[in-house]
């Protein structure tokens, strides 16, 4: 191996873009073993399209969320092994920081971690998170949190998938009293794990780079055809990456803003997805 790339990061690649070893290494090379460079330079070489997010180690753990009226938040922890998950103390815990922390409305995880724990005021949270340490003799780590507002003319849709390995949540503008729809496009949020909500969201640096690779594909065509086809392609990333443009998974004639579009009308309402945010333990 080259002394700037290792067999594990040739392996990383490999299993990140299923292109074959010597290519992966060649890439590797010419990227001064810079990953995501390595990656371009496949892409722009036409032998990587579908590339995984990444490869790590999955950390154990569980999404939580609380919600009421005013809002709802999600809480993150991390544990060593999957088998505490099921505890029962551990259970508690997750539904005692949940609350805790749609009461006391944090704005940040080392706020969270500081304030007091409400049914035991000699503690902070991060206190109580080290008794049920010491309790359950595993580590745990309370690893983020994040909170959505409600409104008169919000919808939040919150869906857990897989035990809480994968929760998703979604806001609608327009109506308060959609709950169910906004959480049935959570459901696909889970499914297809959007980047960005549209395309005005993707930072311009990440266009130009896949229209660069685009580009770099198309060889000998008149400027006019390469302008279309380059067009043609962005609008295929934009469906793929860009939640309003997704095939809607359930309705896949529709993409899911004409789809929430579509059902808003029928309940008299003009609805639109303004937020989503997708969670997944080992991110």
């Amino acid at each position: 191996m080259s002394e700037k790339v290792s067999a594990q990061q040739v392996m990383e690649l490999r299993k990140r873009t299923s292109v074959g070893m010597s290519k992966c290494k060649d890439a590797l090379v010419e990227a001064g073993g810079d990953m995501e460079e390595a990656i371009h330079i496949l892409r722009k070489k036409g032998m990587a399209s579908a590339v995984k997010k990444g490869v790590r180690e999955t950390n154990e753990g569980v999404v939580g969320y609380a919600e009421n009226a005013q809002g709802a938040y999600l809480v993150e922890v991390n544990v060593e092994t999957d088998f505490v998950i099921q505890n029962d103390r551990f259970k508690e815990f997750m539904k005692n920081i949940s609350d805790e922390a749609l009461a006391a409305q944090p704005s940040s995880i080392e706020e969270f971690l500081k304030q007091k724990y409400s049914k035991n005021q000699s503690l902070t949270i991060d206190e109580y998170r080290a008794e049920i340490v010491h309790t359950l003799g595993e580590n745990i780590q309370i690893k983020r949190i994040l909170d959505f507002k409600k409104g008169s003319d919000r919808s939040l849709g919150i869906y857990s998938h897989m035990g809480g390995k994968i929760v998703t949540a979604v806001v609608l503008q327009g109506a308060s009293d959609q709950e169910k729809l906004a959480r049935e496009v959570a459901m696909h949020v889970a499914a297809e794990a959007p980047d960005f909500l549209k395309p005005e969201d993707i930072p311009e640096d990440v266009k130009a780079k896949e229209e660069e690779i685009a580009r770099s594909q198309l060889k000998n065509k008149p400027p006019e055809i390469m302008d279309k086809i380059i067009q043609g392609k962005m609008r295929a990333f934009f469906e793929q990456s860009c939640l309003i443009r997704q095939k809607y998974v359930k309705e896949p004639s529709m993409n899911v803003a004409d789809f929430v579009a579509s059902e808003g009308k029928k309940a008299g309402k003009e609805l639109t997805v303004v937020e989503f945010v997708r969670w997944q333990i080992g991110e």
